[in-house]
């Protein structure tokens, strides 16, 4: 964990609140677009050189209710504000994690089983093992991929992706959320100096300190050759596992994504059958996609 992460939080959050947003007058010149410290004690009702021992390290026991008024200063929702108490609790020291964590065999055979694209996925959204729709669907759920890294990183994954600056925002806050005040893992400061070092735009996002917990959501795809869909996306936990994830895409029902699914199910279907020499690719199983 790094030296004085509650004052690095601090400041990056204040950073990104303009005076217009607090309700305040912009005075004088300013080196950042966001509030002056003053500002923030001024607005939280604490005094400024109090926030200051704040965000300089040298106070690490501020009060619940003093943290509450920053964070509502800062405009912080209930995802940041819960990253913020957890900065300052008495953290009791993690059992490392295994580097790699393994799905147990009977969610493997469920994930084998289920007609919709599913995924495992760890923490890191390293990607454990997928079902073949989800390959059909996106290259980037192949098993041994990094779905962060991908995004960032792979044009062929980018161009499944037409929101990709709002995916990438969202994969980036789900990582803070995801790991938490752990920042001393391995694997994360692998994978965040990596993607660091090879883009400016996770670099941003990243100073952002933006949480946001992990949700269902729809997603908007691009598929090469089924074109644009969209799909809804749940993420389930495994049980018996630290952080793994059963990630599935599914379609309303009776839509034109559903159709484009079920396409994309039979084309897959008889590629398999193609590839153990058992079957050829039967034109008549096409499904009309409207």
């Amino acid at each position: 964990m790094t030296a004085n992460a509650l004052g690095a939080y601090l400041r990056a959050r204040r950073e990104l609140v303009t005076p217009q947003q607090a309700g305040i007058p912009e005075i004088g010149v300013r080196r950042v677009p966001g509030l002056r410290r003053e500002e923030v004690a001024m607005l939280a009702g604490i005094s400024p050189d109090y926030y200051l021992r704040l965000e300089r390290g040298r106070d690490r026991h501020p009060s619940v209710q003093v943290l509450e008024s920053i964070a509502r200063v800062l405009r912080l929702d209930d995802d940041h504000l819960a990253h913020l108490l957890s900065l300052v609790a008495d953290q009791p020291r993690r059992r490392r994690r295994p580097r790699t964590e393994k799905p147990p065999a009977g969610v493997l055979k469920l994930l084998d089983s289920l007609s919709q694209p599913a995924f495992i996925e760890d923490r890191y959204f390293d990607v454990l093992a997928s079902n073949r729709l989800a390959r059909a669907l996106t290259p980037g759920l192949t098993p041994g991929g990094n779905q962060l890294r991908d995004l960032f990183l792979d044009p062929a994954v980018q161009a499944v992706h037409p929101d990709w600056k709002n995916v990438t925002e969202c994969f980036v806050a789900n990582l803070r959320q995801a790991i938490g005040t752990d920042v001393d893992d391995p694997r994360f400061i692998e994978l965040t100096g990596e993607l660091s070092l090879a883009s400016d735009h996770f670099r941003q996002l990243w100073a952002r300190h933006e949480i946001r917990s992990q949700r269902g959501t729809p997603i908007r795809m691009v598929h090469p050759r089924l074109g644009e869909l969209t799909l809804n996306r749940e993420r389930l936990a495994v049980a018996g596992t630290e952080a793994l994830m059963l990630v599935v895409f599914h379609a309303d029902p009776g839509s034109a994504d559903a159709g484009k699914l079920l396409q994309l199910a039979l084309t897959a279907q008889d590629a398999e059958l193609v590839a153990l020499g058992i079957g050829e690719h039967d034109p008549a199983r096409t499904v009309g996609i409207s």
